[in-house]
């Protein structure tokens, strides 16, 4: 597809080049009325202003944009480290934004980077109409989502049949009262809760519904849930939680309240960080391979911006698989 040019913008709206310039630099030398036919002449070919002109970087060079929502879980600076890996060699650049997990700051980020970057690649929350407006005309690779739009692809991470098997393990060790520390981002349940509630029915268990409780992810909105689980039921004698930095939390505070950590809670964490394997006892998880899925990103923007637009390969999934240690 031709990329629109400066020059297509100005032709567009009826003015001269150094006026669009001036409009998208939000110079004062030009009238209301004007600048806003220029944007809306941008926004509706779609033009990005060039990385190159600009000087950002030297034109032989690719540059993507890894959109992450929190540097500081060890999950996400995995996956950047294998991407990072990945694009070095290649010898491409890689620009690493870090959202905060905030839907605003996503906003922000995607304002920036679609004039910086020749690729996208990472965590997003907003709609693909939101993203493509802020990023129309690059290709896009979705971590952890499905995507709709041709022009987008994704890296899915399927973590049924490794949860299916941690409840497998926790029946066989005896456990029939199972709960979860699920997320707390959003009014539903997360996918992750859903694989677990169909492991249990189909392993026979009975769930109540205050078995499931959502936390902050963090090492500390993993203790502040646990223990307001284990106060409210204190029949749990073992739990799943989101990822391995909520169970670092929980198992914490379950050994500060005086629990036995396998003996009084088993805990099954999801990720499989290599942290897991440091903490006493060490983390049982359900682990996603996290080079895979920085390469396999890294991968397919390639296949992007080589112009295949095909649909991608059914590989491009990365799959859970139990990694028991001494957790559980």
């Amino acid at each position: 597809m031709k990329r629109v040019t400066i020059h297509d913008v100005a032709r567009s709206a009826g003015v001269s080049r150094q006026t669009v310039s001036r409009a998208l630099n939000d110079k004062a030398e030009i009238d209301g009325g004007t600048k806003q036919r220029v944007l809306d002449a941008a926004r509706t070919l779609g033009y990005r202003p060039s990385r190159f002109a600009r000087g950002l970087v030297r034109q032989d060079t690719v540059t993507i944009g890894l959109v992450i929502p929190d540097l500081r879980n060890p999950f996400f600076t995995e996956i950047a480290a294998s991407a990072l890996e990945a694009a070095r060699a290649r010898d491409w650049h890689v620009v690493v934004h870090d959202t905060a997990d905030s839907p605003e700051r996503e906003i922000g980020t995607l304002r920036v980077i679609g004039s910086q970057v020749d690729a996208v690649v990472g965590y997003f929350s907003q709609s693909e109409e939101e993203i493509e407006r802020h990023v129309a005309g690059l290709p896009v690779v979705f971590l952890g989502r499905e995507h709709r739009n041709p022009r987008f692809s994704s890296i899915r991470i399927d973590g049924e049949a490794g949860i299916a098997a941690a409840v497998d393990h926790l029946v066989a060790a005896g456990h029939t009262r199972i709960g979860m520390l699920d997320h707390n981002r959003r009014n539903e349940p997360s996918i992750r809760q859903r694989w677990f509630r169909t492991a249990a029915a189909s392993a026979g268990l009975v769930l109540d519904p205050g078995w499931i409780l959502g936390a902050n992810q963090s090492v500390d909105g993993g203790a502040l849930a646990f223990e307001a689980l284990h106060a409210a039921h204190p029949e749990i004698t073992a739990l799943l939680t989101f990822n391995d930095i909520i169970a670092i939390g929980a198992l914490r505070r379950a050994r500060q309240l005086g629990l036995r950590v396998p003996a009084d809670l088993a805990l099954i964490g999801f990720d499989g960080l290599e942290l897991g394997a440091l903490i006493d006892p060490p983390l049982t998880s359900v682990a996603i391979d996290t080079n895979r899925l920085g390469t396999l990103a890294i991968e397919d923007v390639a296949r992007l911006l080589a112009g295949d637009r095909a649909a991608a390969p059914e590989d491009l999934v990365v799959r859970g698989a139990l990694r028991l240690r001494g957790s559980a």
